[in-house]
């Protein structure tokens, strides 16, 4: 083969420069093969294997570029693939040119599709950008209402590059802000559970820090970058112990106005100085006020209400004193009451048992005073239903003292002398017999009205102790009796003085000397009268000496009948 052969085998045309030195080349290998003396075989057998050697080359260079082409046409579909998937994802319509029927060769049409994709590509990263940004709110506020404390990062957001549409990312934004609505109104609503449990604290002085750290720690001591907890469990807390509080404070406002209440009782009880009281008038002011009008500080504490429990049993202690003293004063009353109207009342008793009670101890001392009023007032009305008898009682007590008084002044034979207050004697002697004549009116007038008394109540008139109907009916006895002795007596003075008138026509004018009456001996009957005394009923003795002066005269003395009775001064025994 010659060396034009092999310039002129390749198919591809060489520039002048290269043909140029290609010639040269060949000229210089045939002079290099005259020298070496070599033959023309082998000189063909070179010259064949550089044609081969040029051929692969050309061969090797023609495989590139086919691949090179595949590659750009691969590149150019996956391209126009992209910026399908692209516009699917972004779920926009996209507009590029399209190379059917058109002449531009694949890097003209790669560099004229190139902007549309990258545009696209910019706009899938700001999409994923904003839609993650979205789901990391969105997944932070759902876990700040959760109450999970483990925030994912934004990294940690994996957003779905197939649905990037703008449909998806204002659903998300959407979404977004309502959970911004629901936690800023969350943040208002424990803001306020916040605000109203401190002013619960202060009013009642308990430690609000304590309170909420034992709620949720956010709020005592916040993390970096943590705001309040929002959740619904926090919320549950806040919600359960304002309620709590609430409660705590409307049981201190009642209990504290109760107390206020019996302060006002005790201090209108005890008369206190309005000075002393004015050392509780920021408690007692609270006593008709709500509890939504109650915010001064610590006027609900436990402080506070332990001083006005003290200054309560303080007057408690001191009204219970007084009460005794009004509970014996009241038992002094019904004592003087009963004494006064002569009832019949173990005093002493009573008020033994009234000390009894007292000192158990399981009285009420309001319902044992009341009772010794109901007391009082019964023993006032018994006293009130008693006073007219009493009254006519006290009279015949008069009567039968001057009916006393009367018969010793009768007895009495000096009572004519002259001498000091006979005139007074005589004129209440004259008054004393007209009130003796109408003791007989008045017991029976008193009989009828005890009687209709006891029918009345049920019950005996005592006086004294004793039935006043029996003192009454052993009175009238007596008198009937004393009557009786008396006209005995009148009897007997008769018949003596009679048996002195015939002595005397027998013996001359010598008479027997009479004892005086006030000297006879007799026996004494007791009797119970009005004034609590008992009365003698004087018995005659069956026969009575003349004495000395018959002794004397040696002549027979008077004889005294046997029924003769001497009337004695009455004696008066309580």
């Amino acid at each position: 083969m010659s060396a034009r052969s092999i310039g002129h085998s390749s198919p591809l045309s060489l520039s002048k420069s290269a043909a140029t030195t290609c010639s040269s080349l060949l000229r210089e290998l045939q002079e290099t093969w005259d020298e070496i003396g070599e033959c023309n075989t082998d000189r063909d057998k070179m010259l064949l294997q550089l044609e081969h050697e040029c051929l692969d080359i050309y061969r090797r260079k023609v495989e590139r570029s086919r691949k090179y082409k595949a590659d750009l046409l691969q590149a150019l579909a996956e391209s126009e693939a992209e910026i399908a998937g692209l516009a699917s994802a972004l779920g926009e319509q996209i507009s590029y040119p399209r190379f059917d029927n058109m002449k531009e060769n694949l890097k003209q049409q790669i560099s004229t599709i190139s902007p549309t994709l990258d545009n696209l590509r910019l706009k899938k990263q700001e999409r994923i950008k904003e839609i993650a940004e979205a789901e990391f709110q969105i997944a932070r506020i759902c876990a700040e209402i959760s109450g999970d404390n483990q925030i994912s990062d934004r990294d940690g957001i994996r957003v779905d590059e197939l649905d990037l549409t703008i449909n998806k990312l204002r659903g998300l934004e959407s979404h977004l802000q309502e959970l911004q609505c629901e936690r800023n109104l969350r943040f208002q609503k424990v803001n306020g559970h916040i605000s109203a449990i401190h002013d619960l604290a202060v009013v009642m002085s308990l430690d609000f820090k304590k309170i909420m750290a034992e709620i949720h720690p956010s709020f005592i001591d916040p993390a970096i970058g943590q705001s309040k907890s929002i959740s619904n469990e926090t919320l549950a807390r806040l919600t359960n112990e304002l309620n709590l509080l609430k409660k705590e404070k409307q049981q201190r406002l009642l209990k504290l106005q109760k107390l206020g209440s019996t302060l006002f009782e005790l201090w209108n009880l005890m008369d206190t100085p309005v000075e002393e009281q004015q050392k509780f008038k920021p408690v007692t002011c609270l006593t008709a006020a709500d509890v939504d009008e109650v915010f001064s500080q610590g006027c609900l504490s436990f402080d506070v209400i332990e001083q006005i429990e003290v200054e309560v049993e303080r007057l408690n202690d001191l009204k219970a004193s007084k009460m005794r003293e009004l509970i014996f004063k009241r038992q002094s009353e019904l004592e003087e009451i009963n004494n006064a109207v002569h009832m019949d009342v173990d005093s002493e008793k009573a008020r033994k048992i009234l000390i009894t009670l007292l000192e158990s101890g399981n009285n009420d001392l309001s319902d044992l005073l009341s009772s010794m009023d109901d007391q009082v007032a019964k023993a006032k009305e018994q006293a009130r239903s008693r006073k007219d008898i009493l009254d006519k009682v006290e009279k015949w007590k008069h009567a039968a003292d001057e009916e006393s008084w009367l018969d010793e002044y009768e007895r009495d034979e000096n009572r004519y002398s002259a001498g000091r207050g006979v005139h007074k004697n005589l004129k209440r002697a004259e008054k004393a017999r007209i009130l003796v004549s109408k003791i007989s009116s008045l017991v029976e007038s008193l009989t009828a009205k005890v009687r209709a008394w006891e029918l009345e109540k049920g019950m005996p008139f005592i006086y004294n102790k004793v039935p006043l109907l029996r003192t009454l009916e052993e009175f009238t006895v007596f008198r009937q009796e004393k009557e009786e002795e008396k006209r005995r007596s009148r009897e007997q003075r008769k018949l003596q003085e009679q048996l002195a008138t015939e002595q005397e026509a027998l013996f001359g004018s010598k008479s027997a000397v009479k004892k005086p009456l006030a000297q006879s001996t007799y026996s004494n009957t007791m009797v119970a009268t009005p004034n609590g005394r008992r009365l003698r009923i004087p018995s005659a003795n069956l026969g009575i000496s003349g004495g000395k002066d018959k002794r004397d005269s040696g002549k027979a003395g008077s004889v005294i009948p046997i029924n003769y009775v001497a009337l004695p001064k009455d004696d008066r025994c309580s």
